[in-house]
């Protein structure tokens, strides 16, 4: 479930966006799989002087049977120019309850090195260009202008797996514009979960904001566990 809730807004570059005020995020979700709540998912962050910062929280309610108690935490923070997110330092703690981990990244020149946690199959130096999992929620949940909704193309590197997020085919849907996205496992995932699945679709949905622009209220998606979906307090 944190894989991809955290990944299906997910790293490397957005297509065609223009540069971006600086400003703030702050956005709390609530998330339901097959219609009962399961947690929250929080996405804060802000911008000023080609400088980024960002923090995310994803709750589980524990629900027997389908999802486990779980809190996963991460910040991370770098440069922003226009659409182009260079991360300088990514920070995760977890706790599933049985075990807790760490994990950290620092990046030169647009290449991470993973400083404190495991790592997998994949070179961390062969990850150039990739961000971490919380710039890539933070960069596709900012407020956007109408043209650049539904514009994303990101792949993301978390320490170990390689994932790409992509949203496009924007259309009216009521007073919002959906969008079709799609979640792919790209490299470092296991044998199993190649096997089980590799692409989840899903629709983000964006709504006006009283200045003219459009934030996401929406995402509902497939998971392995049933429809899941995420709406914004």
């Amino acid at each position: 479930m944190k894989r991809f809730l955290f990944g299906v807004m997910a790293a490397g570059c957005l297509s065609g966006a223009p540069a971006l005020a600086d400003g703030s995020t702050n956005a709390v979700f609530n998330v339901a799989i097959r219609g009962i709540t399961a947690g929250t998912l929080t996405v804060k962050g802000s911008e000023s002087g080609g400088s980024y910062t960002t923090t995310g929280t994803l709750r589980s309610g524990g629900l027997v049977g389908l999802v486990k108690s779980l809190k996963y935490t991460a910040s991370s923070k770098g440069s922003v120019s226009g659409s182009t997110f260079r991360p300088t330092r990514y920070d995760e703690n977890a706790d599933t309850g049985k075990r807790a981990s760490k994990t950290t990244m620092t990046y030169s020149g647009g290449v991470p090195k993973v400083v404190a946690g495991s790592i997998g199959d994949l070179n961390p130096a062969s990850q150039k260009g990739t961000v971490d999992p919380q710039t890539a929620i933070y960069a596709a949940f900012r407020d956007v202008d109408k043209a650049d909704v539904c514009k994303l193309n990101v792949q993301m590197f978390d320490g170990k797996r390689r994932s790409q997020v992509q949203l496009r085919s924007p259309r009216a849907d009521g007073n919002m514009i959906k969008c079709d996205g799609e979640y792919r496992r790209l490299k470092g995932f296991s044998a199993e979960d190649m096997a089980e699945k590799t692409r989840f679709p899903f629709n983000l949905y964006y709504a006006p904001t009283s200045d003219g622009r459009y934030r996401v209220e929406k995402v509902v998606t497939q998971t392995l566990y049933g429809n899941a979906t995420m709406t914004r307090q």
